[in-house]
């Protein structure tokens, strides 16, 4: 079973569309969203299972020029 995650993404300015693009390329993502406030996107994600979260993460994901920083957040249970 997969591992859904909710990634909140700081973008460096003006690189926020470029960025966003780039994760929908990679089609790493469920959903994507530009949002507002301390981060620039939102995205969620499903680790698969067997993948190293983290691993998985900063491979697949944070390797995308223009991303500052990342506030990830695991779930567990949907109700």
């Amino acid at each position: 079973m997969s591992t859904c995650v909710f990634i909140q993404l700081r973008c460096k300015p003006g690189t926020t569309y470029r960025v966003a693009e780039d994760i929908a390329l990679r089609e790493i993502h469920s959903e994507l969203f530009s949002t507002s406030g301390e981060y620039d996107l939102l995205l969620k994600m499903y680790i698969p299972a067997g993948e190293d979260v983290g691993k998985f993460i900063n491979e697949e994901l944070l390797t995308i020029e223009g991303i500052e920083r990342s506030l990830t957040t695991l779930t567990f249970k949907a109700f």
